[in-house]
């Protein structure tokens, strides 16, 4: 027999049901709707006590709906009551703020011989003794040591704020291993060249910059790429914001400028897709020379590469890299550069499988074939 339910005589308090699961809740009222924020928990609803700041634990401003513990939002640039700024850290100077910048991903490395990996892992262990370095300039020494370029460095020794051995260094002096340096009066332990570089391949993307700041807040390759711990990436030559492909960065200057300096005469091959075609007598007009805005140029060598409609497809190899070069080539016979990639810098290819976005750094089997092949020594440095 089941018990009567009692009787609401005398105004006895109910007790309140409790809401199944399986039943459907009441929507939550929206933020607004009744001037005040929703509670972070229902049980904040019904406290008495006033919320406190979680920093200083005085009571929060009168009007306050926040749960205990919770941030109050502020104008841009306000500051909280508790003196506590709740802004987000403010950027950099001369660089606005901007979107998190997403590393650049791996190309997936294929497993080579036991025997490729063994000579492998002897160059990477292997040291050169510092006592055979030969002395290098003081600015160069701290640019490659990672504290800045050294168009800084050399500011710095101008201002009289670098020592070495005690006393103030000069623009041009040289230093060596035995030397001790202090800058700003502070010690700084030189990191001397005595092992195999470093190598990489980036497949860049366009929208980016190859600098390492940009005052716009641009993305830039150095914040996509990995960073290094006892030096600092070199990029071989620039792309500019609208050409994408291969870009080489290494960690020794040496190499860089090998590569680079226009006395080497190192190739660069290019893809280059416009809108219209050019004619066989342009062709040969482009590889014996037209006349620029600074100077002579031609191409080492083109070729066509088929293309569908107005759209022609071009291979340019050029040996110098003197800004937008292929494309005001191009504009000297009327066409419009509408893609450009890299393809080839010197004996480095853009892998097929290398993904725009990706980088692929060489083992150090390749390392020492391209030092070979650049004329430079075990650390990257000229042989003696």
């Amino acid at each position: 027999m089941s018990k009567a339910k009692p009787s609401n005589a005398g105004g006895a308090r109910q007790p309140v049901s409790r809401t199944r699961r399986d039943q459907p809740q009441a929507p939550r009222t929206p933020k607004g709707a009744q001037g005040r924020s929703l509670p972070r928990h229902p049980a904040d609803e019904f406290t008495t006590r006033k919320p406190r700041t979680p920093l200083t634990g005085k009571p929060a401003p009168q009007g306050a709906s926040a749960p205990p513990g919770a941030r109050r939002p502020v104008a841009d640039g306000a500051q909280a009551q508790d003196g506590v700024s709740q802004t987000p850290r403010p950027p950099r100077a001369g660089k606005p703020s901007g979107p998190k910048v997403q590393r650049a991903r791996k190309m997936a490395q294929r497993h080579g011989s036991q025997k490729a990996e063994k000579i492998s892992r002897e160059l990477r262990d292997k040291r050169v003794d510092v006592s055979h370095i030969t002395e290098i300039r003081l600015q160069k020494a701290l640019a490659q040591t990672g504290i800045g370029s050294r168009r800084d460095m050399e500011e710095l020794i101008a201002a009289g704020q670098v020592e070495v051995n005690g006393k103030v260094a000069e623009l041009g002096c040289k230093i060596t291993p035995d030397d001790k340096v202090r800058v700003q009066g502070k010690a700084v332990y030189i990191k001397w060249p005595d092992r195999l570089p470093r190598i990489i391949i980036y497949h860049k993307q366009e929208g980016e910059l190859v600098t390492r700041d940009d005052p716009e807040g641009r993305v830039t390759v150095f914040e996509r790429l990995p960073q290094t711990r006892s030096s600092k990436w070199v990029a071989v030559g620039r792309l500019d914001l609208n050409t994408s492909g291969l870009l080489v960065l290494t960690t020794s200057g040496e190499l860089a400028n090998r590569m680079m300096h226009p006395s080497f005469e190192v190739e660069r091959e290019y893809a280059v897709r416009t809108l219209g075609e050019l004619t066989p007598e342009q062709m040969q007009q482009a590889t014996r020379g037209v006349e620029l805005d600074d100077g002579p140029a031609h191409f080492q060598h083109i070729s066509e590469q088929g293309g569908e409609g107005a759209n022609h497809w071009y291979k340019v190899i050029l040996r110098e890299g003197r800004n937008r070069e292929v494309r005001r080539l191009f504009e000297h016979f009327g066409l419009t550069v509408s893609r450009l990639i890299r393809v080839r810098f010197g004996s480095l290819h853009l892998p097929t499988r290398l993904k725009r976005g990706q980088f692929h750094e060489l083992d150090e089997a390749e390392v020492l074939l391209v030092l070979k092949w650049a004329g430079l020594g075990l650390t990257g440095q000229q042989k003696p």
